[in-house]
């Protein structure tokens, strides 16, 4: 098992490119299945998510590829209505492959979704709307039975009530090429949302007021494929800013969208860094302890992203006063904080809210990533902790972030990667 050494206390100097959003890129590819011809997906990154969603891409019958942050697609060979347990149990988002499955093959058999545990996250909401379209939906043990009876799903009005980003992807695919008009009231806001609709707009769907509470998609009978870029990705960026603010110096975050990040922007200017921002690039100094920030609460976009939540906790761990943190979105989302009591943080935590109380230096230990973005953080305290940390079950941060240790490297910190 992989894990990364980490020598604490080098300050983080010099430039950093952001990859692809790895929550764009997901159900993009996902959207392929519904195309005709050969998609070119381009800023893909190179994760084990996406490795993951390649995989299924060719289980069901798709000849799929990467190749230098580009992949390529070709679904018309498509014909495999199963997903292979495996694969489903590896990532969440797998579930993103339930309706583009229905609407070109006219069934599916599908096992529950795996991916970080981070309590209860039912797709019952998924089931349901797409159940609302005219899917027959049966559950035996841990897998879906699927099949839509129509030959295709039917335009329908669904109120979601949560703003879910899968519910809201699974049912404008659903919708893309259903007959009639699908109106979703309550989606989901978040700018991965509005990427998949520019891309299948692209392709040739109608689908109107994507980031918006009210989205409305007319069905068309078929998408081609398409050439499309994804937009960057935005919680990579927020994790460099951690990374700097805790263990100070002066990092250029490069090929950004800035208004994606304007919740956290804030916050670090509240804890005392300096921000800079020129078009798509952003610039984040920090030359002295920061300061706490009296509450943050994780929200659906466009508030504070639960995403940002772990990070942004860790580096708050060293600063003057007390922060306080209330997870809104998920119930397990503090699994991180015993890595980070094994380095000296003080944190109490009762129900949703935690309380960090800020200290004056980390320490070494060893650690382990608990989930993908609980690894951001336990890296960015190891990254300030005085001697030397090893953090292990790194597959975790290998799921969303793309070679973490070498750009970290070129930043100036000390962090090696041992197989």
């Amino acid at each position: 098992m992989s894990k990364f050494i980490i020598d604490g206390g080098k300050k983080l100097y010099g430039d950093v490119n952001i990859h692809g959003a790895k929550n764009s890129a997901l159900p993009i590819l996902a959207a392929t299945v519904l195309c005709q011809g050969k998609s070119v997906i381009h800023n893909c990154p190179d994760l084990s998510d996406v490795k993951v969603s390649l995989k299924i891409l060719k289980n069901l019958g798709c000849k799929a590829k990467y190749y230098d942050s580009s992949v390529f697609v070709d679904s018309e060979s498509i014909s495999n209505f199963c997903i292979e347990k495996e694969l489903m149990s590896r990532m969440r988002s797998s579930i993103i492959f339930l309706s583009v499955m229905l609407a070109k093959l006219k069934k599916a058999n599908v096992y529950l979704p795996g991916g970080c545990e981070l309590g209860a996250r039912p797709i019952d909401l998924h089931i349901k709307g797409l159940e609302k379209m005219g899917a027959v939906i049966l559950k035996d043990k841990d897998c879906l039975l699927c099949s839509l009876p129509k030959g295709h799903f039917n335009g329908a009005k669904i109120s979601l009530s949560f703003p879910s980003v899968g519910a809201t992807e699974n049912i404008i695919l659903a919708a893309a090429t259903a007959k009639g008009r699908t109106v979703i009231e309550n989606a989901a806001r978040e700018p991965e949302i509005c990427d998949l609709a520019a891309f299948l707009n692209k392709c040739g769907a109608k689908i109107k007021n994507a980031g918006k509470p009210i989205i409305t998609i007319d069905g068309v009978e078929r998408l081609f494929a398409a050439e499309y870029s994804v937009i960057p990705d935005r919680i990579e960026a927020v994790s460099f800013m951690a990374f700097t603010a805790l263990n100070q110096g002066k990092v250029t975050i490069k090929n950004i969208n800035v208004s994606h990040l304007a919740p956290v922007i804030e916050l670090l200017k509240e804890s005392g860094c300096r921000i800079k921002i020129y078009k798509n690039i952003l610039s984040v100094e920090s030359n002295d302890r920061l300061k706490a920030v009296k509450e943050i609460i994780t929200m659906p976009y466009p508030g504070f992203p639960t995403d940002a939540q772990a990070p942004v906790m860790a580096m708050l761990t060293m600063a003057k006063g007390k922060s306080k943190f209330i997870e809104n979105i998920f119930k397990s989302r503090y699994k991180h904080i015993k890595e980070l009591e094994k380095m000296g943080a003080k944190i109490a935590v009762k129900g949703k809210t935690a309380v960090v109380d800020g200290i004056c230096k980390l320490s070494a230990a060893n650690l382990k990533c608990t989930d993908l973005r609980g690894g951001a953080a336990v890296v960015t305290a190891a990254l300030a902790g005085e001697g030397r940390s090893t953090v292990s079950d790194i597959y975790h941060i290998e799921r969303g972030y793309e070679n973490i240790d070498l750009k970290l490297v070129s930043l100036g910190a000390k962090i090696k990667r041992i197989d």
